[in-house]
């Protein structure tokens, strides 16, 4: 899972446009996966998940210690300016949170709405032996 989420916060980071350059890239990954997954599982259930996976998060990158799940279901940092955008906080919350997706709403549902949200991206899944193969894009 940390390899996928790697791969997906490494393309998500190559794909910032100016205006979202002083955006941290976790903030990004979440902001969008918010934004397709309240249709999904309403803005309850996915500030459940964000704030689960945050949890988890929290206990490996104390870096991520400031940062906290607001009312709508998006990431914010109680004290401004205090994250760095540490890359590997960043990326075991986003670990964290497709790990969940992965377990809530399966794994076919959970690739199908990072190719939606991603679509130029190439993504890798977990075969039933749990090693990786490259899944194609569409």
């Amino acid at each position: 899972m940390r390899e996928f989420a790697e791969r997906l916060f490494a393309y998500e980071a190559a794909a910032a446009t100016p205006s979202e350059a002083n955006v941290p890239v976790a903030f990004r990954v979440c902001e969008k996966l918010r934004h397709s997954l309240t249709t999904l599982a309403g803005a309850a259930g996915f500030h459940s998940l964000l704030l689960r996976a945050l949890a988890l998060a929290k206990r490996e990158a104390p870096s991520l210690g400031t940062l906290r799940v607001n009312a709508a279901g998006s990431l914010e940092d109680v004290a401004p300016n205090r994250y760095n955008q540490d890359a590997e906080g960043g990326t075991l919350l986003v670990a964290h949170l497709i790990e969940l997706l992965f377990t809530f709403i399966g794994k076919a549902l959970t690739l199908r709405l990072m190719h939606d949200i991603w679509p130029d991206a190439s993504f890798y899944s977990l075969n039933a032996e749990g090693t990786q193969k490259h899944e194609p894009q569409r």
